[in-house]
């Protein structure tokens, strides 16, 4: 077996052992929560094909909430570069224990470059893991503007249904990421939300994160973020995440992926 042939057998088994890890931690689950994200704010960026990595989070809440995450995800070759992912997630609201999974797509339309925007779109849907039903869908269009080769701004804006409650949002974020020179360590600060009618007012309310990232090599990286309201229950958070990237063969890890 040649070495381009055991880098992708390694990177489809590190994929297939991350979704089968995250699919039994939430089979156990008795009910179904909301997806969530580490970051909010995603980028325009979309790896070359070949390229997969797993991201995996634990978030902790002031009011004994509680999210655990996994998105493994690989770019494919569909006539364009295609992230594909599946954030499953096991999370605890209100004494509550559910699990979701969220498949999702990302392309880039425009490149980033310094100076002007990079746009993409993204997309996915939600459903319950206990009950199997579709609890949601939602369209999302990621820009980039690059201020330089360290600083970056993300701007998203999209739409969300929830069916559950039968309520459509517009969604909102904005987030400013300022990496040092060997791409290290990353700052990033983001605002985000939705708006539209809610029972709850801190549904609505402004959510907002602040993290830093340790990248000590370009195949991993870590995070520790505070975060604010991040899933709407108006209370305060933690989460350290982690990032396991496996290149496409021949070919270096991103620097520019979140």
């Amino acid at each position: 077996m040649d070495i381009a042939t055991r880098r992708r057998a390694g990177r489809l088994l590190a994929l297939a052992a991350g979704l089968l890890a995250a699919a039994i931690a939430c089979l156990i689950a008795p009910h179904a929560h909301a997806a969530g994200t580490a970051y909010a704010a995603d980028t325009a960026d979309v790896n070359e094909p070949g390229n997969c990595k797993i991201e995996s989070w634990l978030s902790w809440a002031s009011n004994q909430d509680f999210l655990a995450v996994s998105n493994p995800s690989c770019v494919v070759d569909l006539s364009r570069p295609v992230e594909i992912s599946a954030q499953i997630q096991r999370a605890r609201s209100s004494d509550e224990w559910g699990a979701s999974i969220a498949p999702k797509f990302k392309t880039n339309l425009l490149p980033t470059a310094i100076g002007r925007f990079g746009v993409a779109v993204a997309g996915g849907a939600m459903f319950d893991m206990v009950s199997a039903e579709n609890t949601g869908f939602f369209f999302d269009v990621p820009a980039t503007l690059r201020m330089s080769n360290v600083v970056r701004v993300n701007l998203n804006a999209g739409w969300l249904w929830d069916r559950v409650a039968d309520q459509h949002y517009v969604t909102y974020a904005a987030g400013v990421d300022y990496r040092t020179a060997d791409n290290v360590w990353t700052l990033t600060a983001e605002i985000f939300g939705q708006l539209g009618t809610a029972d709850t007012a801190s549904v609505t309310q402004p959510r907002a994160q602040v993290g830093l990232r340790w990248r000590p090599v370009d195949q991993i990286s870590m995070d520790a973020i505070l975060g604010r309201n991040i899933t709407g229950e108006n209370a305060n958070w933690v989460t350290f995440a982690t990032s396991i990237r496996f290149p496409a063969p021949d070919k270096p890890a991103s620097k520019d992926d979140k």
